[in-house]
């Protein structure tokens, strides 16, 4: 389980209030150190403890730091112009070395200007560059990477489509086919009655003596009677004549 919170207030065991000064005073200057070498601040911390015990902390001196702080605050004085202006001087000065300062580096980086730099400083150096390299690498090989994706998904769905395509015309086509069958089959069944009627119309023509020609005049002639022969019955009579003799 988690401590509990304190309650901010006078301590009144004077054991208590002893040990608890101690802590946080040592707690309250460590703070202060770390803040000094990671920020690259200057910090200055005094403590006068209930007896008027003085506890002190300085990044540089103790007296730099007060005079600065002196100074610093007669400069930040409502209504004086003097003071706002050596502090927006400051301000400028501080820009203009952190601007020479990126571009030391950048000039650096690039190779240049590093004839006075140590053997620990170049290994830093290159170190710095590997590492950014790399990032630009991983970075272009994420960027091709979602490239490739994005273009094998448009393969794909150009692909669905492409099928879906293929499969209308494959329909389109089956219809086209069966409407053609259906149309060459009644133009056989009309075709065929057609023959049939002109090879029946044709024999009874035909039987007629009627030519093909079916405007043209038809000619009847009537035959005579053709003679019959009486001879044989007369023979036949003189046979008889002769056998009764």
């Amino acid at each position: 389980m988690g401590r509990g919170k304190i309650v901010i207030r006078r301590i009144d065991n004077s054991t208590s209030r002893q040990v608890t000064f101690s802590k946080r005073r040592n707690g309250l200057l460590k703070k202060a150190k770390e803040l000094a070498i990671l920020c690259d601040a200057e910090v200055g911390v005094m403590i006068f403890s209930s007896t008027g015990k003085l506890y002190e902390f300085s990044s540089t001196s103790m007296k730099s730091v007060i005079e600065r702080y002196n100074k610093t605050k007669e400069e930040l004085q409502p209504g004086n112009p003097t003071s706002e202006v050596k502090f927006w001087q400051r301000e400028a000065a501080m820009l203009r070395q952190q601007l020479q300062n990126l571009q030391e580096n950048h000039r650096q980086m690039m190779g240049e200007e590093l004839s006075g730099m140590t053997v620990k400083d170049l290994q830093n150096l290159e170190n710095q560059l590997e590492m950014s390299l790399r990032g630009v690498r991983m970075k272009k090989d994420q960027i091709l990477m979602d490239e490739i994706e994005e273009l094998n998904r448009k393969g794909n769905q150009i692909h669905q489509e492409n099928m879906e395509l293929y499969k209308k015309v494959n329909l389109i086509r089956q219809e086209n086919m069966e409407l053609y069958k259906k149309k060459s089959f009644g133009s056989q069944v009309y075709g065929t009655r057609d023959a049939n009627g002109a090879n029946r119309t044709s024999l009874l023509l035909d039987g007629l003596g009627i030519g093909e020609d079916s405007h043209e005049p038809v000619h009847l002639q009537l035959s005579q009677p053709q003679q019959q022969n009486y001879e044989t019955p007369t023979r036949a009579t003189k046979l008889g004549r002769l056998q009764l003799q």
